[in-house]
This record gives C-alpha cells, sequence and structure tokens, in this order.
C-alpha cells in the first residue's frame, strides 16, 4: 500500500473485534468493492486491494499481535538493497519494549482481566422509521456474566491467587543474551491470577454464553450506516473485568419513491405535458405522512428541479429538516382519443415556432451550421 491506513479503520473494525466480526466485515466490504462489481473503476480496485491486505494480515494471530503492538513497522523491511532511504519510522516503540529497562523504562503494572469484546449488530430499517425514529428490541446471543460465580471464575468460597510466574504483572521477561524479550504470562495468559478451583458453571473464565434482548433507541434523522452505541451491551470481560460495547449499525431500506441525499429527498415525478405548459399543481405524500402540494409553474420543462423548504428529514441530533425536491419528467401521452388528436392537430397547425423556442433555435443552429 502507498498510504499505511489503520488496517482496522479500511475493515471498519474496533481493535477488539473478534476472527468472526473480522471475517464478516471482509466479506461485505470485499462484494462492494470487487472489480468485477465496478469495472473500470481504479479507486475500487485500490479499495479492494487495500482491504484484502488488511484481512490477510489480522486473520493470521501472529501477524495481527505483531501488527497491534507494533502497527505497519511490524512488517516493514529492513537491511540493504538499492541503496534507497529505508523507513524506520515506528521503531522508537519497538526499542521502548525491547531495551524498557536498559533505557529508563518502566515496568508496566499488571494487565489484570482483559475486557470484554464490542459487538456489532446490522440493522435494517425503513425511510418511514429513519424519519421518525423508533424504539427496536433486538436479540443477540452474548458471553454474559456467570451468576454463579458473581464473573470471579472462582468456585464460591475460594478466590483467583495472584500468579507467581509473573508476579501479578500478566508478563514474563527472559534474557536472551543481549535482549530482554518480554511476553504474555504463559501460565495466567496475561490475567495475573490463576484459579486453584475453577467455578464449574463457566469453567474459570466467569462468563458463560446467554441470549439477550435489548431495546434500541433510534433517533429520527438516522441516515445510512448511523452507528448507535450501547455501552456495556458487548461480551462480558474475563473474570469480572467490563463489558465491551454493542454498536448498532443502521442501513436504511431502498425507498420505491424518494431517493437522500443527507437531510435532502428527491422524488423523480412525470407530469402530463398539458401540466407542463399550462401550469399545475402535484400532491407528493412525504415519509412524514403530510401531503405536500407543490405548484408547477407554466412551461416547465423536464429536469427541471422545484424546491419545498423544510418538507426533507430531519436533522439528526438538531432542529429543523431538510428539503424536498421534485425533479420533472414531462411525460408524452401514448394513447390519445380521436378527439384528443383532433385538437392536437389545430394546435400544430397554429404553432409558429415562438411556443418551442429551444426547439426551433435547435433546428436554426443547424441549418446554418451546415450553410
Amino acid at each position: 500500500m502507498s498510504t499505511e491506513v489503520d488496517f482496522y479503520e479500511l475493515l471498519e473494525c474496533e481493535r477488539t473485534a473478534d476472527d468472526g466480526t473480522l471475517k464478516s466485515s471482509y466479506r461485505r466490504l470485499a462484494m462492494r468493492y470487487h472489480p468485477d462489481k465496478n469495472p473500470g473503476c481504479g479507486e475500487s480496485e485500490e479499495r479492494f486491494k487495500a482491504i484484502s491486505e488488511a484481512y490477510d494480515c489480522l486473520k493470521d494471530p501472529q501477524k495481527r499481535a505483531a501488527y497491534d503492538r507494533y502497527g505497519h513497522a511490524a512488517f516493514k523491511q529492513q537491511g540493504g538493497g538499492g541503496g534507497g532511504a529505508q523507513d524506520f519510522s515506528g521503531f522508537s516503540d519497538i526499542f521502548e519494549n525491547i531495551f524498557g529497562e536498559f533505557m529508563g523504562g518502566q515496568r508496566g503494572g499488571s494487565r489484570g482481566p482483559q475486557r470484554g469484546a464490542d459487538l456489532r449488530y446490522d440493522m435494517e430499517i425503513t425511510l418511514e422509521e429513519a424519519f421518525h425514529g423508533k424504539a427496536s428490541d433486538i436479540t443477540i446471543d452474548v458471553s454474559g456474566v456467570c451468576e454463579v460465580c458473581d464473573g470471579s471464575g472462582a468456585t464460591k468460597g475460594t478466590a483467583a491467587k495472584t500468579c507467581q510466574m509473573c508476579k501479578g504483572h500478566g508478563k514474563v521477561r527472559a534474557q536472551q543474551g543481549f535482549f530482554v524479550v518480554e511476553r504474555t504470562c504463559p501460565t495466567c495468559h496475561g490475567a495475573g491470577q490463576t484459579i486453584a478451583d475453577p467455578c464449574g458453571n463457566c469453567h474459570g473464565e466467569g462468563r458463560v454464553e446467554k441470549t439477550k434482548t435489548r431495546t434500541v433507541n433510534i433517533p429520527p434523522g438516522v441516515d445510512e450506516g448511523t452507528r448507535v452505541r450501547l455501552t456495556g451491551e458487548g461480551e462480558a470481560g474475563l473474570r469480572g473485568a467490563p463489558a465491551g460495547d454493542l454498536y448498532i449499525f443502521l442501513h436504511v431500506a431502498r425507498h420505491p419513491l424518494f431517493e437522500r441525499d443527507g437531510t435532502t429527498l428527491f422524488a423523480r415525478t412525470p407530469i402530463s405535458f398539458t401540466t407542463a405548459a399550462l401550469g399545475g399543481e402535484v400532491h407528493i405524500a412525504g415519509p412524514d405522512g403530510v401531503d405536500h402540494q407543490i405548484k408547477i409553474p407554466a412551461g416547465t420543462q423536464s429536469g427541471r428541479e422545484l424546491r419545498q423548504r423544510g418538507a426533507g428529514m430531519p436533522v439528526l441530533q438538531g432542529r429543523g429538516r431538510g428539503d424536498l425536491v421534485i425533479q420533472i419528467e414531462v411525460e408524452t401521452p401514448t394513447s390519445l382519443t380521436s378527439r384528443q388528436r383532433e385538437l392536437l392537430e389545430e394546435f400544430r397547425a397554429t404553432e409558429t415556432g415562438k411556443e418551442c423556442p429551444q426547439t426551433s433555435g435547435f433546428f436554426k443552429k443547424m441549418k446554418s451550421a451546415w450553410g
């Protein structure tokens, strides 16, 4: 990649996302940006390559661990070749981790039990629900606190003890020649504590799989991709650690009449050629349930846009509303009665060319161009 964009940002995931979330997000984005679906679009092709590179790294546990610790610097080539300048950015953090004690760094405290993972839930709503907002119940399968041991992971009447291997730090250091290497404690797996008598219900983790129902309050004015956060409703933390968060990603279903751009609503509106010529009005039923009456000026042409102020979508977490814009399409009649045809023939017989200046002007230019 020519630019070092964060891999998690490319995959639209939190850094605590589990393998399943990463895989699901990658598949969704890969389908969106695949070159076969976007022929000739160089930007989509580059985006597809970028998300593929990001997923290839993060799906591998060892590569992901290295990336989480050192970022893109973990995969930079070191050494000669080509005589070009080498990029050593980011290596100050690596040296601090390796030589921490020799360079005056302080040894970190106990990591403690790990915070629960954040979860993602995709919800589809209608345009009308996006307009008015709604409260919706969702049901998810998630790790919750074990009620038998109250999340401690230990059998009732017992307690976790400080890990003797790492002395509660969650990390151990080993000297290999000149280097001092720090890694996660293999005994407590970074928790800093061990459990001699684990809870039989959760097997020492302090959490079990549960089915939970939660209410999601969707505010008026939400748009495609709006994210609603439910704090503490994600995966339960290990052995009493804080729970992660639950993120609700909203997807607004396609509407048969309206298209949306921010707070502005667009509607392609066909009108008869007599209404276009003589003027009139149309009635548009908005997502607010109101019948909006829009006047059509005489002589309106196809493609003209007429705007109704304040008849669009509400401003998210704000005041006011956007506009409703109708895009006029003048429809030519395809089935005429004999009387209608007779009237149109009479009209054509009276035409002077001034009625349709664009048409007469076009043919005058054509005649002039060809002498």
